[in-house]
């Protein structure tokens, strides 16, 4: 038997798992680490904290699973999108990793949009200029860090720099480098146009390859240290939800999930570049050799249920939010939740949105409240699979994972808000579960991404939507739908 290491290098931490050829879990660890935030609306962290969870991680699974290590024999790595590692000549890191969620940007998103143009951006990056995308945070430290900008040697994204710890070897991969803003998404590598306009030197960039493809080899001080044989094969791996399609075995067209986690994402494969004109949604390369991902997030999914819970109605713990939401009728006799908490991104990007209860009155509860927040987030991600819809991208098999996905009457609510059967997963380890089956393509386990997820992701439970559930909820999404337009010009003034 042959065993796959996989490791996410998250936000709040990473975790390493490792998994036999069948995808059974054999052990896993996980390891957090802080969040680092000098002015409001900033967000960073110290690349050695992530390197040191990996190693710690990995030594605890490997010591753990009682495995021979020489039957481990690859490490795939799925990692958060977009953060700026920088490191000099010597390849140490100058500065703190600008993240995901840093929205320090919006001044040079602009610059790129009138360098680039928008139009022309989108042709080729497939998506607008967004702060969350690393692009943006490259200018911002050529204009207010010189200093160290003229230190800067090579360009990484977080899960690209641990590859290097491990190999020694300055990679990336399709996925991953398509949220760079610098990656031309249809034909999969660098942008020469992009980057010469916005004065980045190509050489700073690493080599780009496909998902499953071979990226380097364990190096020998770092295997000894972690109790690994030298050698192993280091995979492409991916984006955090390039992987996380691969766990779910969303790998074919016409196959497609939805997450709920603390932010909400729509994701459907599709084999040709779907770019969205308007930008409404984020069209990327995906872990599948010659195909692409197109996906539509609402930034305060789960973040909105959490709020509301906490600073509303802390008496009642989830299970009870669920039981006793669920009584509540469809539409929460007339009040609608609009989960605009952290502005939004698809399909209104407009970071100035904020949360609304419409329609509130005398008669509504917390727990009106508590339904109208669930409602509202499966409305503002059906808005996303709507955009999808209308970009000719065809959704016949949808999953559903994350936090919230817990929620068995969440579960039902998205069925029937969708207006299609909804399936879990048995596995929840999702992006790990993908990191760890590309590397174990690269070295040579299964032949293909699809062969892998065949011999190892496994469907769970099947809710079939209720076709008068669906009418209903139509009914108030088309109200939703006008509240956006009519508020727009007001969140302005704030």
């Amino acid at each position: 038997m042959r065993y796959l290491l996989g490791t996410d290098v998250g936000t709040t931490g990473t975790k390493t798992v490792l998994f036999d050829e069948s995808g059974n879990v054999i052990a896993d660890e996980t390891k957090e680490y802080p969040l680092i935030q000098p002015q409001n609306g900033w967000a960073e962290q110290n690349p050695h904290d992530w390197w040191d969870a990996v190693k710690s991680t990995i030594k605890n699974v490997v010591t753990k699973s009682g495995v021979d290590k020489k039957d481990i024999v690859s490490i795939g790595l799925s990692g958060q999108m977009h953060g700026l590692v920088m490191l000099d000549e010597t390849n140490e890191v100058i500065r703190n990793a600008i993240l995901w969620c840093d929205g320090r940007t919006t001044a040079q998103c602009r610059k790129i949009e009138d360098i680039i143009g928008k139009e022309r951006l989108i042709e080729i990056t497939a998506n607008p200029a967004l702060e969350g995308f690393t692009a943006g945070k490259i200018l911002w430290v050529q204009e207010n860090e010189p200093e160290n900008y003229a230190k800067c040697k090579k360009i990484l994204l977080p899960k690209d720099y641990i590859r290097y710890l491990l190999s020694g070897e300055f990679a990336t991969e399709v996925s991953d480098a398509s949220g760079t803003q610098l990656l031309d998404i249809p034909k999969r590598n660098w942008s020469e146009e992009v980057c010469k306009k916005l004065g980045i030197d190509l050489s700073l960039l690493p080599k780009v390859y496909e998902s499953p493809e071979v990226t380097g080899y364990l190096k020998e001080d770092i295997a000894e240290e972690l109790g690994l044989n030298a050698g192993i094969v280091i995979g492409g791996g991916g984006g955090d939800n390039a992987c996380a399609a691969i766990g779910m075995g969303v790998c074919c067209k016409g196959k497609a999930f939805t997450t709920i986690g603390t932010s909400g994402v729509v994701f459907a494969h599709t084999d040709t570049p779907q770019i969205d004109k308007q930008g409404r949604i984020h069209t990327f390369c995906c872990a599948v050799p010659g195909c692409w991902h197109v996906m539509g997030v609402t930034q305060a999914a789960g973040l909105s249920l959490n709020w509301f819970r906490s600073q509303i109605a802390s008496e009642y713990d989830y299970k009870e939010l669920d039981k006793l939401s669920s009584e509540i009728p469809i539409g929460c006799d007339n009040l609608i939740y609009l989960p605009y908490l952290m502005g939004e991104r698809s399909p209104i990007l407009d970071t100035s949105a904020r949360g609304v209860f419409f329609g509130l009155s005398a008669i509504h509860t917390k727990l009106h409240m508590a339904r109208a927040v669930m409602e509202g987030v499966a409305y503002s991600l059906y808005d996303c699979l709507e955009v999808l819809k209308e970009n000719s991208i065809e959704v016949g098999d949808m999953a559903l994972c994350g936090g919230g996905a817990k929620s068995t009457f969440w579960r039902e609510m998205f069925s029937d808000v969708y207006g299609v059967n909804i399936k879990t997963m048995q596995t929840s380890e999702g992006a790990v579960l993908g990191a760890a089956l590309l590397g174990g393509c690269a070295a040579g386990v299964y032949s293909s991404v699809e062969e892998a997820c065949e011999k190892t992701v496994k469907s769970g439970e099947i809710y079939e939507y209720n076709k008068s559930h669906h009418e209903k909820y139509m009914h108030f999404y088309s109200i939703y739908r006008t509240l956006y337009p009519a508020l727009k010009e007001s969140y302005k003034m704030f």
